[in-house]
């Protein structure tokens, strides 16, 4: 079973976008059973909450459900994931400087930006659609979906 984590700053747009999108995708490929799906947040303004409405909006008119409730990273998720997906060099520079508190912890997961996986588009990161318009979503969105795709070909053996 592959462990995946997703993460971006609140864990309330992206990253339990990119949760719902890869669960979804997951879902149509029949590999459910080979994975477990999570994301996470950098800080924790927000934990216990739900994904932002306008992000399960646009999610919702795809067909993808965001069930997550927004958590904060925690140094246990670098021993206990395979994959950290970020959703920008903000993200990515948090979780590395995490990593490297893991002294001696047998950190096992391979960190790195979700939009490595790409094949669409040719994005630095995934933007943070919270203070934009609903246009911002849609690109997100669009943006999971081609990554999302990608990571799960890349990784389901």
């Amino acid at each position: 079973m592959k462990r995946v984590l997703f993460v971006c700053l609140g864990n309330i747009c992206r990253s339990p976008a990119a949760e719902g999108v890869f669960l979804h995708l997951m879902e149509q490929a029949e590999a459910s059973e080979r994975f477990v799906v999570d994301s996470a947040g950098t800080g924790g303004w927000h934990v216990g909450k739900a994904a932002d409405a306008r992000m399960r909006k646009a999610a919702s008119r795809r067909g993808i459900q965001l069930p997550s409730r927004a958590r904060q990273l925690e140094l246990a998720d670098l021993n206990h994931f395979d994959h950290i997906l970020t959703m920008d060099a903000s993200n990515l520079a948090h979780v590395q400087a995490l990593a490297r508190e893991d002294r001696g912890g047998g950190q096992q997961a391979r960190i790195e930006p979700l939009v490595g996986y790409c094949s669409r588009f040719d994005a630095h990161e995934v933007p943070d659609p919270y203070y934009g318009g609903a246009d911002g979503f849609e690109h997100v969105l669009d943006l999971l979906e081609d990554a999302c795709a990608g990571l799960l070909k890349a990784i389901d053996d």
